[in-house]
């Protein structure tokens, strides 16, 4: 790196930033936000459309903070973001905004398309009109940071391949699709306007907050009502885990220091299996919960039917981050799942105020046409 690109990366990080957080109520948005807050004096304007998945509850104590502030907007809606970008004046954005369950893009995939893509192209826009508008100094220091996902390089082959930042794409479902269109369309702003842009990849996250559709908290409370635990196949396919919190310091840590231009690849160094994941939280609910009348939880495992086009095994090849950035997750698997699984037993409201009947219809749907 040389001394300018050092300078300018040391002046932007004494600052006190005005950070752009979209998606913030989302899962790991919400997780970016606290992170911010809580360990920086850096302010937050969380914009968020609130579907479904977004969750104001998540932010906790972060949103009673004066530096932090709320704008619900959908990111396809350009003359709102337009209004953002002139009230609030961001020093970075950091584009977490997205549709994220692959089993709701295989039967619905034009919301994928829709907020992925156009959203992230409309976010560009207003980005890089935002961006040309600053002075100089401004500009120079500039971030757009886009978050996307590792399954943009579909799936790895021999069982010692490792994604790395030079994995070519290779998606597997309508939302790695539209993830990875999204990853092409901001190094094209990047590309051919110029806008400073970074990008990160990572590995599958777990921890407080998740919606529960996704694996680990589903499987949390279904256990904890005695529901079936549904697999699918036999629970072989292999994930690498990353504690959300640890991936908050890494989001942080790239826009405040990373390298325009660059892509960081950000996992927890813990490859599971599926079945392997449902075994330990059966097993901690077990320790957790011994007045439970559904010991030992395991019992409740169903297998059911694949989904279509499951990837078999994804795994992350952190060192650049780790070597440039000096981040690796402080969490082993092992201790972030028992933080998860005694964050969900603690917080039944947050539990009780997601579970909206929408969701708990499409659950219905989506397992009961894959049983085996």
């Amino acid at each position: 790196m040389t001394d300018s690109v050092s300078d300018a990366l040391f002046q932007f990080k004494e600052i006190k930033l005005k950070i752009l957080v979209t998606g913030g109520a989302g899962f790991i948005g919400s997780a970016v936000v606290r992170h911010i807050i809580a360990n920086t004096k850096d302010s937050v304007v969380n914009l968020d459309k609130l579907t479904y998945a977004g969750n104001l509850e998540s932010l906790g104590e972060s949103a009673k903070c004066d530096r932090y502030a709320f704008e619900r907007v959908d990111i396809c809606d350009a003359a709102q973001l337009q209004r953002v970008f002139d009230e609030h004046r961001p020093d970075a954005v950091m584009h977490l905004a997205a549709e994220s369950h692959v089993d709701r893009s295989i039967s619905g995939p034009s919301d994928f398309i829709q907020t992925n893509i156009v959203g992230t192209y409309t976010l560009l826009e207003a980005v890089r009109q935002y961006w040309k508008s600053l002075g100089a100094p401004a500009q120079e220091n500039f971030r757009f940071h886009h978050i996307s996902t590792d399954e943009v390089y579909g799936d790895l082959e021999g069982p010692e391949d490792l994604f790395t930042e030079q994995t070519p794409y290779q998606p597997s479902s309508p939302y790695s699709a539209s993830k990875a269109s999204s990853d092409h369309l901001v190094r094209a702003w990047s590309r051919t306007y110029g806008l400073p842009a970074i990008v990160t990849n990572c590995s599958n996250n777990y921890g407080p907050c998740h919606f529960p559709e996704k694996l680990i908290p589903l499987v949390i409370l279904n256990a904890l009502e005695g529901k079936p635990l549904p697999i699918y196949g036999k629970g072989d396919q292999v994930r690498d885990w990353l504690y959300v919190e640890d991936h908050a310091r890494a989001l942080y840590k790239v826009v405040t220091e990373g390298e325009v231009g660059e892509t960081y690849n950000i996992g927890g160094h813990n490859e599971k299996k599926n079945l392997e994941v449902v075994h330990t939280v059966c097993a901690l609910l077990d320790e957790l919960c011994p007045e439970s009348p559904h010991r030992p939880h395991a019992k409740l495992i169903t297998y059911v039917q694949d989904r279509p086009g499951h990837d078999q095994r994804y795994a992350i090849d952190a060192g650049k981050i780790q070597r440039e950035l000096g981040w690796t997750p402080e969490e082993t698997f092992e201790s972030g799942i028992r933080k998860t699984v005694e964050w969900y037993l603690n917080n039944q409201p947050w539990v009780e105020h997601v579970k909206s009947g929408s969701y708990q219809q499409w659950i219905d749907q989506n397992y009961a046409e894959r049983q085996a």
